[in-house]
Parts: structure tokens; C-alpha cells; sequence
């Protein structure tokens, strides 16, 4: 009972909205309805600036890191720490407070996974900024490092965890699709200029 008690107050906490908190509170700005229209950090950074974005981030960071580390405490099942990090994302972006509507889940399964896999992890993150900086596309980083974290993870042995990686991943490939059909035709913007 605590361990479901616990995914679900996680996926309550992952559907936090920080992104649309900080931009509405620092900024008068709702980013569902200007920019990318996305709840993210990168949205929020265009609209409201950097500062702003890396609020977003630490939020969105946050609530994916902390209730894993924190079920970690308590559980050292790899299934149920996955259920736990999984809880987080679906919260992010099939959030109860936004109609089930939500964000990408990238920030938020950075924050997860760095709980549960930090060096896998902090070298996945490495490859989205050059992939970012090298191309000028978050998408593309995103997705970079979300195809790369599960094949770090097996190459680790952490064999469990890189299936409940590979499963997020499917679920922010899926969020991006619309910027997948972009990058085929050419048609995506570099991130400061998405609006």
C-alpha cells in the first residue's frame, strides 16, 4: 500500500505545472498560448527569458528527482523505483491539473533518472547540450538523449532501468512527433527563433 500510495502522490507531484506557474507568476505570460504553446523550460525560456527558463527547468528537474530519490529511501526494487520514475513523467505530461495535458517529460526524466543512474544519465544530458549547441535544435537533443540513456543503461547492466527508460523514451518520442515531421522536412526552427 505505501509503495502505491507513493506512485501516486508522485505522479501528483510530476503533474505540477511548473513551467506554466513560473511564466504566469514572473512573467504575465501563458506559454500554452504563445511561442511553441509548451509548458517546458524552453518555451518559458523564449518568452520570459533565460532566468526564467532555468526556473522551469529546476522545477521540472526537481519533481522527477526527488520522489525517486526519496522512494529509494524505502525500496531498493528496481521495479518499483521504475514505477516511481515513470509516475513522474506520465504526471508531467498527462497532467490532472492541466486537463491531461502536459509538457515533453524531458527535464522530468532527467531529474528521475539522475536519481536512479546519475552517470548514465549526466552523460546523456552532455550529449543533448552538444547536440543542441552543434545543431541549434532542442528537439533533436531531447530525442538524442532519450535513444541514448536506455543503451547506456544495458551497457551498465542496469537492465531493468533501461527498460523503463526505453518506455519514456517511446512516450517523449511521441510527444515529439510534430517536431520529428519538422526536422524530416527541414522545417524546425532553432529554439530561438520557435515562436
Amino acid at each position: 500500500m505505501l509503495s502505491l500510495g507513493w506512485i501516486a502522490i508522485t505522479y501528483l507531484l510530476g503533474a505540477v505545472p511548473f513551467g506554466l506557474l513560473v511564466a504566469k507568476v514572473c512573467c504575465g505570460i501563458d506559454p500554452r498560448l504563445e511561442g511553441s504553446r509548451n509548458t517546458g523550460a524552453t518555451n518559458v525560456a523564449r518568452l520570459c527569458g533565460f532566468k526564467y527558463g532555468v526556473l522551469a527547468l529546476i522545477g521540472d528537474l526537481g519533481k522527477g528527482f526527488v520522489p525517486v530519490l526519496v522512494a529509494g529511501m524505502f525500496s531498493q526494487s528496481k521495479v518499483f523505483l521504475g514505477c516511481v520514475a515513470l509516475a513522474a513523467v506520465l504526471g508531467h505530461v498527462y497532467s490532472v491539473f492541466l486537463n491531461g495535458k502536459g509538457g515533453k517529460a524531458v527535464a522530468t526524466t532527467v531529474g528521475v533518472f539522475l536519481a536512479l543512474a546519475p552517470w548514465s544519465t549526466v552523460i546523456s544530458a552532455l550529449l543533448l547540450v552538444v547536440v543542441v549547441l552543434a545543431s541549434g535544435y532542442v528537439s533533436l537533443g531531447s530525442l538524442t538523449l532519450v535513444t541514448v540513456l536506455p543503451i547506456l543503461l544495458v551497457v551498465t547492466g542496469e537492465f531493468t532501468l533501461a527498460l523503463f527508460a526505453a518506455l519514456i523514451g517511446v512516450l517523449v518520442y511521441w510527444r515529439h512527433r510534430d517536431n520529428i515531421a519538422r526536422l524530416a522536412v527541414g522545417e524546425e526552427k532553432p529554439w530561438r527563433k520557435a515562436h
